[in-house]
């Protein structure tokens, strides 16, 4: 066997896909369908990551068929109870889906848009299968990502998405930047394993420490939690806005009301080089553990179609 012609020289992140369209540019990576860059005239709107780097954590990825935890990786539904991996073993719970680490084919491309797909197959823990497709398109809107997913399987199939990228309002860190997050209630967690406990009022819980419906400084306040009650405009989107305290520059996130809920998280991170790089703004089409819960879980139906967008742009 010649060892070298099986060498893969697909970079670690997967596939390479670059995309631009007037004053942006965004590179896509196959793995994970995940958003590896998005810049504004050079600036960084996201934190980015190398193509031929494992990617770090969940930076950038599409989560499906869940965003966030299943706690304890078990869930019931209609009736039967399924057992996920644990994918976030230090939690002890599974976390942001079965699509994230795997590699999605090309369905399309342009110079300002890609289209990849993944068949998430029935499994153990999830006997569903369900096509996930994510199509980028980058205009002079911003960077649009919609998220379709069809159930192709002969039962109903639980199902959530959202995606997890890590906003950068411009020079330093978070600490540095403002955040305004049009959301009335936050869902409380356990401090070690951030198991959901109950919707509070954002002016209430932790002495108003969640409040950010006006506009201030995040400094050194931890946060990673789920909210909602979300403040929309005549059109029905919500947008949380990220900017640096005196303005000059900034980056946002919008979208519809398929996603009622956004994860907000400072990245607080034990390495120093690391910790609180970006803000993660996670839109979500439902919460936390939603597969127990049921809150604002879609349930596919055979050949049943489901879409959510979101749009990051520059301020």
């Amino acid at each position: 066997m010649n060892t070298a012609s099986t060498l893969s020289d697909v970079p670690l992140a997967g596939a390479a896909y670059t995309l631009t369209s007037g004053d942006y540019s965004a590179d896509i990576a196959g793995v994970g369908a995940s958003l590896r860059t998005l810049r504004h005239r050079g600036r960084d709107l996201i934190v980015p990551f190398d193509a031929d780097e494992v990617r770090p954590a969940f930076r950038g990825a599409v989560l499906a068929p869940w965003p966030n935890r299943v706690v304890d990786g078990r869930y019931t539904f209609r009736g039967t109870e399924y057992e996920l991996a644990l994918t976030e073993p230090r939690r002890g719970h599974a976390l942001h889906g079965l699509a994230a680490w795997q590699e999605w084919t090309l369905v399309d491309e342009g110079d300002d848009f890609v289209e990849l797909a993944f068949q998430i197959e029935a499994q153990s823990g999830y006997p569903f299968r369900v096509l996930v497709a994510a199509r980028y398109e980058l205009s002079p809107s911003g960077l649009t990502t919609t998220i379709r997913a069809i159930n192709t399987g002969r039962d109903a199939a639980p199902y959530g998405t959202g995606p997890h990228p890590y906003l950068v309002a411009g020079p330093g860190r978070v600490d540095d930047w403002s955040l305004e997050l049009p959301a009335r209630a936050v869902l409380t967690v356990t401090p070690d394993r951030l198991i959901p406990i109950d919707l509070g009022d954002v002016e209430l819980e932790d002495d108003g420490a969640f409040d950010f419906v006006a506009t201030r400084p995040i400094d050194s306040t931890f946060i990673d939690h789920a909210f909602t009650e979300l403040e929309r405009d005549e059109a029905g989107a919500a947008t949380v806005r990220v900017t640096t305290h005196d303005g000059a520059s900034g980056v946002a996130i919008t979208w519809g009301t398929e996603c009622q809920w956004v994860q907000i998280h400072t990245a607080d991170q034990p390495e120093p080089s690391i910790n609180r790089l970006g803000l993660a703004v996670e839109p979500m089409t439902c919460p936390p553990d939603a597969f127990n819960t049921g809150t604002d879980l879609v349930v596919l139906d055979p050949g049943e179609e489901h879409t959510a967008s979101w749009t990051i742009f520059a301020l």
